[in-house]
């Protein structure tokens, strides 16, 4: 595996060796692109055991088609939405991107959740959750 760009890992592999025809191929993986989450068109629903985090924002890597998406509720330990935190309250996130933020109708910013016990659960429509991680804000660019 070998690093070949911001949204790339590459692997190269042999192909008919001992062949006159021999070659190398190389293949492209998304990166935290082993394994995922996935939801067929009929959706599906991923949960989280209780979790504590550092950091500001919610970052995902997803892909889905152009009618599927993925919704993030942030829930208390007893499995009930957080106000202002609910699927309800968080915008439809369609596209492949590896490092999206979520949002909901009050914004990115967690950090007043920070250090205290929460479940995620992530609702899926024709989709593909690779991976999340909590980060600080990013700075205006």
């Amino acid at each position: 595996m070998v690093p070949t760009g911001p949204i790339e890992m590459s692997l190269y592999i042999v192909r008919h060796y001992g062949q006159p025809s021999i070659f190398i191929e190389r293949l492209t993986l998304r990166p935290d692109g082993f394994a995922s989450a996935h939801a067929s068109y009929k959706g599906g629903a991923l949960i989280t055991r209780p979790l504590r985090f550092s950091g500001r924002e919610l970052e995902v890597n997803l892909s889905t088609s152009a009618a599927g998406f993925l919704r993030v509720e942030i829930q208390n330990p007893e499995g009930n939405p957080l106000p202002g935190f609910a699927l309800n309250d968080c915008p439809e996130i369609i596209g492949d991107q590896i490092d999206r933020i979520v949002k909901w109708t009050r914004g990115s910013d967690l950090s007043a959740l920070a250090g205290r016990p929460v479940r995620l659960k992530f609702a899926l429509k024709d989709a593909d959750l690779y991976a999340f991680r909590f980060r600080p804000a990013q700075p205006f660019q």
